[in-house]
């Protein structure tokens, strides 16, 4: 038996040594490439300071424009994934049931936000719009699988107990589920949040609103330094919502 899992590991490290190796050698990373971008690296970091502050009322707007798609996606999000995440729970509906809405919530994971994003300029235009959609959409597949599991990993016996006693679905799900996996909804959707937040920071590349537009403005038009400040919010900004974030999810915990 100890030898068996002996091979096992060794078989297994062989190949996660092997995919390692075979990455590397179809990716032509080469070390002579990496040192000879050194300087041109260095020459970029250096055309970014000092920072250009004078793009502020941009930096202001930017950001809000960022922080409300954030807020207006997450909020979507919930509002769709608690159904969703109702109906994905094994211990609330049938088999059929939970099953065909998992795989669609895997389905919905499995699409990139920045592809969501670019056909929603398509169809709505550019702006804000696009964008909320987008992460209201994409966080939806994550949030309503979490919900989910939330449910089903609840103590039965306060369902069980009003079960019994005739209760139906609306009534066991309020009175006996949803106050054991209200703090972990609060937790997961509070965490999801802050993802919003950063995904939304590059959905500007695509014309749907937010400060990445900026960034990408600056950039393509070699104006460092006025991207360095750009930058230097994204940062605070990040910063200061995480902060936010774990005193929250510390309280909850």
């Amino acid at each position: 038996m100890i030898r068996a899992n002996a091979w096992g590991s060794f078989a297994t490290s062989s190949l996660i040594a092997g995919i390692v190796i075979w990455s590397f050698g179809t990716t032509e990373v080469e070390p002579d490439r990496l040192l000879s971008a050194g300087p041109r690296i260095a020459e970029f970091i250096s055309r970014m300071f000092p920072p250009d502050f004078s793009v502020m009322p941009q930096i202001i707007k930017g950001s809000t424009e960022t922080l409300r798609i954030a807020i207006l996606g997450t909020l979507g999000a919930v509002i769709l994934s608690l159904p969703l995440g109702i109906l994905a729970a094994e211990t609330m509906t049938p088999a059929a049931v939970y099953r065909a809405v998992r795989a669609l919530l895997a389905l919905i994971r499995a699409i990139p936000l920045i592809l969501v994003a670019m056909l929603m300029v398509g169809a709505v235009g550019l702006g804000p719009l696009p964008g909320i959609i987008a992460v209201a959409f994409h966080a939806t597949g994550m949030l309503g699988k979490f919900y989910a599991e939330a449910i089903d990993n609840v103590s039965r016996a306060p369902v069980d107990a009003l079960e019994s006693a005739g209760a139906g679905p609306l009534l066991r799900l309020r009175y006996a589920v949803w106050p054991q996996m209200a703090p972990v909804v609060a937790r997961d959707t509070i965490f999801r949040f802050e993802l919003n937040l950063r995904e939304s920071l590059v959905l500007g590349i695509v014309g749907a609103g937010g400060i990445g537009f900026y960034i990408q403005t600056y950039v393509r038009s070699f104006q460092y330094d006025k991207a360095a400040s750009v930058t230097l919010a994204v940062v605070l900004m990040v910063l200061v919502i995480e902060a936010l974030n774990v005193a929250l999810r510390r309280r909850l915990a």
